[in-house]
């Protein structure tokens, strides 16, 4: 059965860089003229030809999110069950090679997490793991749920690329959505950063989404490590993955999230540097090429940067983040698979979205009705 991979071998890498890179201004203009965009509309606002219309375009974001997903932020909060990793990845704290002390959640740990997230107002759970096959797998993925399924009513899971049978085990225990990201879509390179463990196969990873898909899932979220190759060309390729993911598996729902390489014990530094202007063309692009698309931010970003993204087109945020296993009450000393940025909690974070004129939401809810919305400055503001 055809996947994504015969759509991906189609495109070549410095082609589509080039396209991008060689965009004119009056091509931008086209494409903010237009009512619908369609990917080459995409490709041509992530190019440095559109950071001048950067305004224009936050301001259009505003108004399509707004009418489309009402003025709410969705809250959620990552649960991190496992730092244990059988893959060798020269970005990530959790590296196998890594030498760190390696904790697994117990089921009584698990206990104290969920209820330390419940505490803080949490109805939405993100579970996340290193992956580590013979002790993180799908019978433990399985208890995990079982156990925390009766505390929220929306669970994610981002966790090792599984089969489509394991995929709808998860669905059937209650898992709402599933978050994979390829981390780069450029095949030469990908080995350099990933060069011993399962997750070495670009193939399997790449065609992951396609067995989430299979498995009914309600929502899938993707997304690529910005840092690790040009942004704007990676972005296209995600982009292009979505677009596909859309039109196959159109039962489902998408998410996007934008993560920034952060520092982490033993980590390499960002190949390429993305500041937040450019950050904020790719969220306003994203939002111009597919209105339904929910666009994720998580505490990787600054506290500033977080402030003044909530009006323009952000449906997702998480908050009090703790990236190691137990580091809410359990263990708050184990290792992070990275540092986060924006430490402020829940309250605090729920705080700002109401006095931005928006409504904190704890888990996924239908569209709520467009209401007011105050007008904005981007350029006073990021």
């Amino acid at each position: 059965m055809s996947t994504f991979k015969n759509i991906f071998e189609n495109y070549d890498w410095e082609t589509i860089k080039g396209k991008i890179y060689q965009t004119t201004a009056s091509e931008v203009e086209l494409s903010l003229a237009k009512n619908k965009r369609n990917l080459d509309d995409f490709l041509i606002l992530i190019s440095p030809a559109s950071l001048p219309y950067l305004e224009q375009m936050a301001q259009t974001t505003h108004q399509l999110t707004k009418k489309r997903f009402g003025k709410i932020i969705q809250m959620y909060a990552p649960l991190y069950l496992s730092n244990e990793c059988q893959n060798i990845c020269t970005y990530c704290g959790f590296s196998m090679d890594n030498k760190i002390k390696r904790k697994t959640l117990t089921e009584s740990e698990i206990k104290l997490e969920v209820e330390a997230l419940k505490k803080a107002g949490f109805d939405h759970v993100l579970l996340v793991t290193g992956e580590a096959n013979y002790t993180v797998n799908i019978h433990y993925f399985l208890n995990a749920i079982t156990q925390i399924r009766n505390y929220f009513s929306n669970i994610s899971v981002e966790v090792q690329p599984l089969s489509t049978e394991e995929y709808q085990q998860l669905h059937e225990a209650g898992v709402y959505s599933v978050l994979v990201y390829q981390e780069t879509y450029h095949r030469e390179v990908y080995k350099e950063y990933h060069p011993k463990g399962k997750k070495s196969n670009f193939d399997f990873r790449l065609e992951t989404p396609d067995r989430v898909g299979k498995s009914g899932i309600h929502k899938i979220g993707l997304g690529v490590l910005l840092g690790l190759e040009d942004w704007r060309t990676d972005s296209f390729f995600n982009a292009l993955h979505l677009d596909y993911l859309q039109k196959t598996y159109w039962k489902s729902k998408y998410s996007v999230s934008f993560p920034r390489l952060r520092p982490a014990e033993g980590i390499i530094k960002p190949n390429f540097i993305m500041d937040d202007k450019d950050l904020t063309q790719l969220i306003c692009a994203y939002r111009l090429w597919n209105e339904d698309l929910e666009i994720s931010i998580s505490t990787r970003e600054n506290e500033n940067f977080r402030n003044n993204i909530i009006p323009i087109g952000v449906t997702s945020m998480s908050a009090g983040s703790k990236t190691n296993p137990g580091g809410y009450v359990v263990d708050p000393k184990s290792l992070e698979q990275f540092e986060i940025s924006d430490e402020r909690s829940a309250q605090e974070i729920a705080k700002i979205i109401s006095n931005s004129g928006y409504e904190t939401v704890w888990t996924d809810s239908p569209l709520i009705p467009e209401g007011r919305h105050k007008k904005f400055s981007f350029q006073s503001e990021i």
